[in-house]
């Protein structure tokens, strides 16, 4: 089993109170994975690495700022949206999922853990008419239908070092999924940021609006 200070030597500047988060994530995962199986077995106990780490690459890319706000579609149990609201507190993440189960999962672990930050609403991505700075996902779907379920979603108007759009977590070769999508994109490869051998053909997908 991996420890949390895998976090904590690629994100050196945690808070007390964000490293604290950081280390209940693990037992509140393993609690409600018993009874919500919201993460394969052999998953959660690479949680660390595979769950969080992954989650957190999207910071490696792009730090939100302070009254941004993000939405994070087919979240799951709260991936990457809780890793990353633990590290942005100032960042309001609207988390969604259609299946109900996975969202009362990624409500209890936001309480627990004092995410004041984090809603989790029971919804089909098509569903939500607020609009945001960035939408972030995990391999949801492809990147063309993908992109069809964020029409008018993203604000215009940009405050950000990138410009408004997504961020989505991919990995193997995207090279005829983007070419299908027809979108301007920029990939940003994982080992770039991380040393473990997870994210050897993972990256973080940039798709401007547009």
């Amino acid at each position: 089993m991996i420890h949390q200070d895998v976090i904590f030597k690629y994100f050196p500047d945690l808070t007390a109170k964000q490293q604290e988060q950081i280390i209940q994530l693990m037992p509140l995962y393993l609690e409600w994975n018993a009874q919500i199986n919201v993460i394969s077995r052999k998953d959660v106990e690479e949680l660390y690495v595979r769950h969080v780490l992954h989650s957190l690459a999207i910071a490696k890319v792009q730090a939100f700022l302070p009254g941004a706000q993000v939405l994070d579609i087919g979240t799951g149990g709260g991936f990457p949206g809780i890793p990353l609201a633990i590290l942005f507190p100032e960042t309001s993440f609207l988390l969604v999922d259609s299946i109900g189960k996975k969202i009362k999962v990624v409500n209890e672990v936001a309480k627990a853990l004092g995410l004041s930050n984090v809603q989790g609403v029971h919804a089909r991505a098509e569903d939500i008419d607020s609009q945001f700075d960035f939408v972030v996902s995990r391999a949801v779907t492809r990147m063309k239908p993908f992109y069809g379920w964020t029409k008018g979603k993203i604000k215009k108007e940009s405050n950000h070092e990138l410009p408004n759009g997504i961020l989505y977590l991919k990995g193997g070769d995207l090279t005829e999924e983007l070419l299908e999508s027809k979108l301007r994109y920029k990939i940003y490869e994982l080992p770039s940021y991380f040393a473990e051998d997870f994210f050897d053909t993972k990256k973080v997908v940039y798709v401007p609006r547009q």
